[in-house]
Parts: structure tokens; sequence; C-alpha cells
């Protein structure tokens, strides 16, 4: 289990290409028909939104896809010239890179394998004759990194942030979330219906007659929405609380008379372990039910297609098929499977990914980028700092925590300090399959390894190609890995207010996730535990509220809107880390002139560096599913509800009062 880092997108694995020359700003993406003040994201990026098709390959586009495809082709460069040397010193993290891709891009043998990669797992399941006999399997699973029926994972107590303890938490679900089991609108029921259709394919596929295909299909989706019914939904997930209730090993079991915890705990070979969260207790009750009164064949059912599900996207082009057209286009909307080399570098991101990171620092990171980055980092938090300080809602008890939390924030930039070592993973090029299960076991032993040991606050939770950023409240630290220090996030020929329009945007969004909605429940020492007073958390509240109710408004397609509670945390982030960013801005010699650079003040050139990088494209289908699961809200509200309450955005492009993109004063929103 790992607490959801608060992150600025949905991650990519991507790595960063060679400084390349990009324009600050793209004056061909602009759509100056369109006025400012009425819609500035199309303003900003209509000529492109106008101009750009979605790749038959992807289900959205946008800027992270267009660095994905520059840097794509370095990625590709070493792992083809880690493949290419079989003379690499055997256990370097060479050799495993160039093994593990040389095995994965052997489609011929993986056709010629077939299913046979997972006949012993089946072999296990079809020899099951008792309930005994499914726990043990699922027990041997979870200690092979095969998570099923629930999820198992270290993380920091959420009480006591220096030391890790284990989580067990809801899990079992195939679909994307548990609503995709409960809702009864004619799209979800027609979705129901297309992966009913779907698990039957892919059991036919692990070698269920047709017949019983079927009738199998109907008993996992009956106990998968069994499972779903007793789950957390996403807004309650997004509470830390809920992942919080310590227990003994003893007391779970009682509560599980069907699961024996210590068995578990054994199993992964720490029978060492005596407390845990048990983090869900409604979800574990009623798998504890499930797994006394489902019978058995039920079980086996339900066990192969999980076990299907996971390895179809590594066996012959049939299982590849057959789940791409369900996750794919089914889901998102995707027309074409992805070339299978850019599928294949996924995997060894997975598979090898800090080390496949060290290469791309070594050729691609520069020290003046790191540098660049502290100093604004450095300028945020000062401006930040200055922000708090002068909060006219916040009381002077709560205010001095807030500065003692600042005061401790962590920042790390680019990649870590200390490498992973793979030095017990065994890579060859014998079985693609093979390496992805060794893969899987090698980090769930590291991971439950950590239990109950102290926290390294050295590593990272992302990797140092990733497009991305995230704040970690049990770290008190923000992370910006070099992936994402690339135009047109930050550019080192751009103009500071393009640089701090954009990356600066990022530096304030993470810095401001420690005191949104959730982050702000965890104090300096990133300890859950309440560090407001009472009237200063209620205003906090209504201030928040106010952001819900917005972006509750907005309507992202037909008839469905954003959900301000899902995404609160993200456009807390937004509003605040754009307002820091510009303050930060305001004191570089370009921000107190008013000197234009193409036509644009500095002001405005700060405003569409951060709309330039949230120009977008969505299928239908993957815009409805990221409305159900993601805690980001779609790019163009990204632009247009954090603007909306800016009064330097209205000023710098002359928007009054009654434009749509000012809000009125009784609903614009000020929180830090």
């Amino acid at each position: 289990m790992r607490i959801r880092l608060l992150s600025l997108a949905l991650t990519s694995a991507l790595v960063a290409g060679p400084a390349l020359a990009f324009p600050a700003l793209d004056a061909k993406n602009f759509d100056t028909s369109v006025p400012a003040c009425t819609d500035f994201y199309q303003h900003a990026n209509g000529n492109w939104l106008k101009t750009t098709t979605i790749p038959a390959e992807y289900s959205s586009w946008g800027v992270f896809n267009e660095i994905n495809e520059r840097n794509l082709e370095t990625l590709k460069s070493v792992l083809e010239s880690a493949a290419a040397n079989q003379n690499a010193k055997p256990g370097s993290n060479e050799q495993k890179l160039g093994d593990f891709y040389a095995a994965a891009m052997d489609e011929a043998a993986i056709e010629k394998a077939g299913r046979a990669p997972i006949d012993p797992e089946l072999k296990q399941i079809d020899a099951l004759t008792d309930r005994a006999g499914v726990v043990a399997l699922i027990n041997d699973w979870q200690s092979r990194g095969n998570s099923v029926l629930f999820g198992l994972g270290k993380e920091a107590d959420l009480k006591n942030s220096t030391t890790n303890i284990a989580y067990a938490v809801q899990g079992g679900l195939a679909l994307p979330d548990r609503d995709y089991y409960t809702k009864t609108d004619a799209d979800s029921v027609a979705l129901r219906a297309k992966y009913f259709d779907h698990m039957t394919k892919m059991l036919e596929l692990a070698g269920t007659p047709a017949d019983q295909a079927r009738l199998d299909a109907a008993e996992i989706m009956q106990l998968e929405t069994r499972l779903a019914n007793a789950s957390l939904t996403n807004i309650e997930l997004r509470n830390p609380a809920n992942f919080y209730n310590i227990s003994t090993i003893a007391d779970a079991s009682k509560a599980t008379p069907n699961y024996n915890w210590a068995a578990l705990f054994k199993a992964i070979g720490r029978d060492d372990i005596t407390t845990f969260s048990f983090s869900h207790p409604k979800f574990f009750a009623e798998m504890d039910k499930a797994l006394g009164d489902t019978p058995i064949s039920t079980w086996k059912a339900y066990l192969r297609w999980n076990l299907v599900h996971n390895a179809a996207d590594y066996l012959s082009k049939d299982f590849v098929d057959a789940s791409f057209d369900f996750n794919g286009k089914t889901l998102r909307g995707a027309k074409e499977l992805r070339p299978r080399w850019k599928r294949v570098a996924d995997q060894v991101d997975t598979a090898l990914g800090e080390a496949l990171g060290q290469a791309f620092v070594e050729k691609r990171f520069s020290a003046a980028s790191k540098k660049r980055m502290l100093e604004l980092v450095n300028n945020l938090q000062t401006s930040l700092k200055a922000r708090l300080q002068k909060l006219d809602w916040m009381g002077d008890a709560t205010k001095e925590q807030a500065l003692a939390k600042f005061a401790t924030f962590t920042p790390k930039i680019g990649y870590p300090d200390k490498w992973r070592d793979y030095s017990g993973l065994t890579v060859s090029r014998n079985s693609y399959w093979n390496n992805i299960q060794a893969a899987r076991t090698f980090e769930a032993k590291r991971q439950y390894g950590l239990i109950n040991k102290p926290v390294d606050r050295t590593e990272w939770g992302m990797l140092p190609h990733e497009v991305n950023a995230y704040y970690n409240p049990l770290k008190n630290e923000i992370a910006f890995p070099a992936g994402i220090l690339q135009p047109p996030f930050f550019n080192a020929d751009a103009d500071d207010a393009v640089n701090y329009g954009s990356i600066g945007g990022v530096i304030g969004h993470e810095l401001m996730h420690g005191f949104d909605d959730q982050g702000s429940q965890f104090d300096a020492q990133g300890n859950l535990r309440m560090w407001w007073t009472d009237e200063d958390r209620k205003a906090f509240e209504a201030r928040t509220k106010k952001l819900v109710e917005q972006f509750n408004e907005f309507v992202a397609i037909e008839d469905k809107h954003v959900n301000g509670e899902l995404t609160l945390g993200e456009n807390i982030a937004d509003l605040g880390g754009l307002l820091v960013s510009y303050d930060a801005f305001k004191m570089t010699p370009e921000g107190q002139s008013n000197e234009k650079i193409d036509s644009l003040t500095p002001d405005q050139r700060f405003f569409h560096a951060w709309a330039q990088g949230w120009r977008r494209l969505h299928t239908d289908q993957d815009l409805k599913l990221r409305l159900n699961t993601d805690p980001h809200s779609p790019a163009v509200f990204r632009v247009q509800g954090p603007f909306a309450n800016i009064d330097a955005f209205a000023s710098a492009f002359g928007c009054k009062a009654g434009d749509p993109m000012v809000r009125s004063e009784e609903k614009r929103v000020r929180i830090w």
C-alpha cells in the first residue's frame, strides 16, 4: 500500500531528451479571435486545439505526450544499446536492462510460447479443492508481488512517520473504481456488459470452454460487485484517516475467521510482525464472508481471471489484443495498440526504473538545471512564507504551526542521492513473463523487508525520468524529477515570466499540497495530527467549500460535471501555487517592469505560460474515465478555474466584472 502521493498530473514514464530550441511561448497556438476575458483556455490554445488530432495509439494528447514522444527515442537508444551488448558484465544494470528488453522484444519466442508461461499457475488453480488451498494460493501470490483480492504493502506510520508499517487495504476489483460496479445509469450498465464479454474472452484464452467461461464470468462479476459494495468511494479514500486502523494480527484474524493474517505474514517472510493497519475493516468483513460462503469453483474462476488479466500484456498477440480491446479501446477510446517497443519501455520502468533513470541522468541532466531549479524553489518558498505570514483569516496559534511546517519542507531535484540496488534481481533473455515475475517478486521482497524499519527519507516516490512532480505529506517533501525540467515546463532560454508561469506554477502547486485539504492534516514532522484550532479549520473548510462548488459547476462532457470533492486537493494546489509563483515572479526585474516581449506584457506571458502547459485533447471515453477516477480536473478547468479567482489575471488582460473569466466577488475563492 502506498498513501497516494499528491502529484501534478497522471504519472507518465518518460525520459528527458536533450535540450532543444523551443519558443518560450508559441503564438501559433493562440486563437486571438476568442477574447482572453471570455475563454482564456481557447485564447491561449485554440489554434492548437483546432489543428491537433489525437494519435491513434493514444486516448489523450497534450504537452506531456509531446515531451514523451521526443524523449522515448532517447529511452529506446539506451535500451537498444544495452540489448546489443551481450558482453555486458553479468549482474550489471546494463546486462539486466539489455536482457529484459531483448526478451520482451522477442516476439517470435513469445508467440511460440502462447499460453505456456502461465500454465504452471493455471495448474495450481485447477488443483484447488478447498478454502484453505484458495487462501494459501492468495498468500503465495501476495508474497510474490501479485496483488489479488486486497492490497498489501509498506508505508510510513501515519502517526509516527519515522517508521514504516504494513498496511492492508481494499482491492480485488479489475474495473477502474468501485462505482463502475454500482452505478445504474445507461453508460455504466453498457460498460459492465462489455466487461462481462471481455472476461469471457480472456477466460477462454486461458483454456476455459466457452460455455463455462460465460458462467464463470457471471460468478466473477457477482463476487467483484459484492466487494465493490463494501469498498470505500474515491472521495472517502481521500481522507488519510481512512487508511489508519492499527490492529494486532490476532485481533484482525478474529475479525476474519476465514482468513488468518498470521499465515499471510508468514508467507511474505515476516512472521515477526505483530501489528499492522487493518485499513478497511468493512471491506475485509465482506471479503471474509465471501471466503466462507462462495463456492470454491467461483474462487478458482476468480483466480484464473486475475492471473490472465495481469499476465495478458506479456503473452502472445491474442492475449495482448484482447486486453487492449477492452482496456485501451473500450475504457479509453484509443484506436491502435502502441508500438511494442514503447510498451516494453514502460515495463522496463516498472522492473528496473532507477537503473534506467541512472543511465538517463548520466546522459542528459545538467548541474545547471539543478542549480536553477533550486533557485526557483527557494524564491517560491520565500513567497509562500510571506503569504502565510499575511493571512488575515488564520489565527496566530495556527499560523505558528503552519510556519513550522513550512520550515521543514524538503525539496528534491532531479534524481535520488543514492540509487536502488538491483543486485538481488535476476534477469535473462529466456522469458519475458519470467522476468516480469522476477521483478515483481524482487520488489515485493524489498517492500516487505522495510516493514517496521526506519523510513528512508532519501527514497523517491517517482523515477528520475518521469515528467511529473509530487508532494509527500509523510516526509513533507516536494520532488521534481529531471524529466519535467525541460520545455515547455522549464526552459533555460525563456524569460522569467514564462519559467515562473510554468515550472514556477508547478513548484507552487507542490508546495501548496502541503496546505490543501489532505496535506494540511499532516504536521511539520509528517505525522497525521490536527494542528489547527477549531475556529481556523472551520474557516479553511468554508473557503475550500466554495472551491468545491465552483468546480462542481463545470461541465466537462455531455451532462457530466467535474467532481469538486474528488479534485479539491489539486484545485487548491493550482490556485495557491499560481499565486505563490506570481508573487515570486513579481520580485524579479522582469516582474517589476512592463516591457513587452512579442506584444505581451510580463504578466500576460506569466499566465500564457501556465495555460500552454495544459493544452490537451481527450477521447470521450478517456475524459469520462478521468472524471470518475482522476483527482485532477480536466486540463481546461486547470486554467479557467484558478484564473477566474486571481485579481492579477483580470488586471493583466483588462477583464472586468461580469466577464466569464472573472468570478463575482461573493463567489471568488481566496484561501492561501
